[in-house]
C-alpha cells in the first residue's frame, strides 16, 4: 500500500482504496469506485482476489466500465483488461531447483530467499474494445500475450 501511495504522489494522481474482506463485497467496491469517478482500477493479487472466481472481478470491472489492471493473469483470461504479474512457469521452475537442492541435503534455512525476476504483460483487446479503449501499438509490442 505504501508503494502505491508513493507512486500516486510521484505521478500526481489521486489514489482511492477499496478494501474488501469477502467476495460478497466486490461489487459494492466497484460501484463505489464508479461513483467516485475513478479512471482505472488495480486489483492486487491477494488470496481473496486470486482464489475467488476470476471472471467475477472482470465482470464487475466491465459492468461499471472501469479499466482494470490485475495482479493475476486468470482475471485477464476471464475478461479483465490487463495484467502485469510474475511468470508462474519461471517461478515453478525455480521452485523445482530449490526442491532438488533440499532433496540432495541442503538445509532450507541456508537457501537464499528470492523474488520473482521475470514478469508478463497480458492484454485483453476484446475487453479494451468493449470499454472503448485503444491500446497503443508500442504497448502491444511489449506484451507477452495479447488476447483478441
Amino acid at each position: 500500500m505504501r508503494a502505491a501511495e508513493a507512486a500516486a504522489e510521484k505521478l500526481g494522481v489521486t489514489l482511492h482504496t477499496a478494501l474488501v474482506r469477502a467476495v460478497e463485497e466486490f461489487e459494492e467496491a466497484f460501484a463505489k469506485m464508479a461513483r467516485a469517478d475513478v479512471q482505472a482500477v488495480f486489483v492486487a493479487a491477494q488470496a481473496l482476489t486470486v482464489r475467488s472466481r476470476p471472471e467475477l472481478l472482470a465482470e464487475f470491472a466491465l459492468k461499471y466500465r472501469l479499466p482494470s489492471m490485475f495482479g493475476a493473469r486468470d482475471n485477464v483470461a476471464a475478461g479483465g483488461l490487463m495484467c502485469y504479474a510474475s511468470d508462474q512457469v519461471d517461478l515453478s521452475r525455480r521452485a523445482a531447483t530449490y526442491i532438488d537442492k533440499i532433496l540432495k541435503g541442503s538445509k532450507p534455512a541456508d537457501l537464499p530467499v528470492e523474488q520473482a525476476s521475470q514478469y508478463q504483460l497480458i492484454i485483453n483487446l476484446k475487453t479494451a474494445k468493449a470499454l472503448g479503449i485503444t491500446i497503443p501499438p508500442s504497448i502491444l509490442y511489449r506484451a507477452n500475450r495479447v488476447i483478441e
